[in-house]
């Protein structure tokens, strides 16, 4: 009876796993295929023929191109700026024990916590309040604010198990302590450094509710113009700038596979003394 019970609970568990695993990939899979559709609406899937035209109407309409060029180089700098201060802030938690370091972390990860529309409308309130009017200005404060989350976290996991007797030990031979941290913290912890970078950039790309409310007619992001796209008139060129989105994605990792290997990033973690 018990042998039984585990078989069928196997059993369940693989279905259940199937069932999942289809449901996230089984709609990335219809808008890849439905984005080569060669007719001039939308239509039944499967499509009768593949054609490019929908990728050749996105890559002409400076619409688009503007949001994924806004995009791109809002993930770049929040990605950059959050991983910055992200680490800066995680090695002041780390090492450091102070009056109100708790009530500090949960401010850190508060935006972990609050939904993301509220954050948006409160961050259009408090530029308006700072007079901020550049929509771009507007776009990376708020994309910084919901990414450091992310820096934070995956640099304090890149920081357990690295003793401050090995910092210590290296100021003892000389070394300052930007130098102990270049030559000693960073490379332990590098790991997790990279991983909080890599969901910077991905979640500063995907980001919807923050973005909407930051935008302006002159800076907005891919996102916003697929929201903007679809309620004014819904074609398969959406499906191709979705499909744009994941092949931005698909080689963000095989870069990083090539330059640190994503089984460092997201199988080895954390560093163990």
């Amino acid at each position: 009876m018990g042998r039984w019970f585990d078989k069928v609970g196997k059993w369940l568990v693989v279905l259940v796993l199937t069932g999942t695993l289809i449901f996230l990939v089984a709609p990335i899979c219809l808008s890849v295929a439905m984005s080569f559709d060669e007719r001039t609406y939308l239509g039944r899937f499967p499509p009768p023929g593949f054609s490019f035209q929908w990728y050749g109407q996105f890559f002409s309409e400076d619409y688009f191109l503007s949001g994924l060029a806004t995009s791109l180089k809002l993930a770049v700098l929040s990605a950059l700026i959050s991983t910055a201060f992200g680490v800066l802030a995680a090695l002041a938690l780390d090492r450091y024990q102070f009056p109100g370091k708790a009530w500090l972390s949960s401010l850190f990860l508060s935006p972990l916590i609050v939904p993301q529309v509220v954050m948006g409308f409160a961050l259009l309130l408090f530029f308006a309040t700072l007079e901020v009017s550049d929509g771009f200005l507007r776009l990376l404060g708020g994309h910084i604010i919901v990414t450091i989350p992310y820096t934070i976290r995956a640099t304090l996991a890149g920081l357990v198990g690295i003793r401050r007797s090995f910092v210590e030990a290296a100021i003892s031979l000389g070394a300052n302590e930007r130098q102990a941290f270049w030559n000693v913290t960073f490379p332990l912890a590098k790991t997790g450094i990279i991983a909080g970078t890599v969901f910077a950039l991905a979640f500063s790309l995907d980001d919807v509710a923050v973005s909407l409310f930051l935008a302006d007619p002159r800076s907005y992001t891919l996102p916003v113009t697929l929201i903007t796209s679809m309620r004014a008139s819904f074609d398969l060129t959406l499906a191709a700038a979705a499909v744009v989105l994941i092949g931005l994605t698909v080689t963000l990792m095989v870069l990083l596979d090539r330059l640190v290997g994503l089984e460092r990033i997201v199988g080895q973690g954390i560093y163990r003394a």
